[in-house]
């Protein structure tokens, strides 16, 4: 993985506000990688134990939790998720309420308040 990419992705991340989620393929094309929706999924699975990147509010193109079902990891993201106020339809994410849009200050200069 490229040092630089990995930054890009991570900067995009740290930039999604509490209560608010994206998708891969979203905070991809946000860091300028395209369609690298499995490089952003590689860098959140390498993140170590207790980062304070934001990992919880990236989820599947559906509004879906990428963990497996019943796994700790899922209910761990649900669970964070949930306590930001993010809300869910049964499995998947409200998306229209809570789905992320970048603006051009926020990318720029990251998110108010930050």
């Amino acid at each position: 993985m490229r040092e630089a990419d990995e930054q890009a992705v991570l900067g995009v991340v740290r930039s999604i506000p509490p209560g608010r989620v994206a998708t891969y393929g979203q905070v991809a094309r946000e860091a300028g990688l395209g369609r690298r929706a499995r490089f952003v999924g590689r860098v959140m699975a390498r993140l170590p134990e207790g980062s304070d990147v934001p990992w919880h509010r990236v989820v599947r193109a559906g509004g879906e939790i990428a963990f497996p079902a019943a796994s700790e990891g899922r209910r761990r993201q649900r669970s964070r998720l949930e306590a930001e106020g993010v809300v869910f339809d049964g499995e998947k994410i409200d998306m229209l309420r809570c789905g992320w849009r970048a603006s051009l200050d926020e990318l720029l200069w990251g998110p108010p308040g930050g």
